[in-house]
C-alpha cells in the first residue's frame, strides 16, 4: 500500500463463496443449520475496515479465516477487488483469489 493510499483510504470490492452442505438447513428450512450471512457480512466489513494492510493478499486471507469460523463452512473462496489500484497503465481491476479450507 502506498502512503497516499493508506492516508486517503481505498475502495475494495469482495466477493465471497462459500463451501458448505447446505441440506440440513434447506430440509428443515432452519437458519442456525446454515450460515448467517447478514451477520458474516457484518464481520468481513470490520475486518475490511479495521487494522490497515499493506497487501490485499493479506486482506483476503484475514476475510477467510473469518468465514472458517463458521461451523457450518468446510471451505471458502475470496476475491479482494481494487479498482482503483496505482497502476500506470489502463485496466478494470486489479484483484487477488484465494481458496482455503479446514485442515
Amino acid at each position: 500500500m502506498l502512503p497516499a493510499e493508506r492516508e486517503l483510504g481505498q475502495e475494495f470490492v469482495v466477493d465471497v463463496t462459500l463451501g458448505l452442505d447446505t441440506r440440513p438447513a434447506a430440509a428443515e428450512d432452519d437458519l442456525s443449520r446454515t450460515v448467517d450471512y447478514g451477520s458474516l457480512a457484518d464481520r468481513l466489513v470490520a475486518v475490511i475496515e479495521g487494522e490497515p494492510v499493506a497487501l490485499i493478499e493479506t486482506l483476503a486471507d484475514r476475510l477467510a479465516g473469518v468465514c472458517l469460523q463458521e461451523e457450518a463452512v468446510s471451505d471458502v473462496e475470496v476475491t479482494v477487488h481494487k479498482p482503483h489500484a496505482p497502476v500506470a497503465h489502463p485496466f478494470t481491476d486489479v484483484a487477488v483469489r484465494i481458496r482455503r479450507s479446514r485442515p
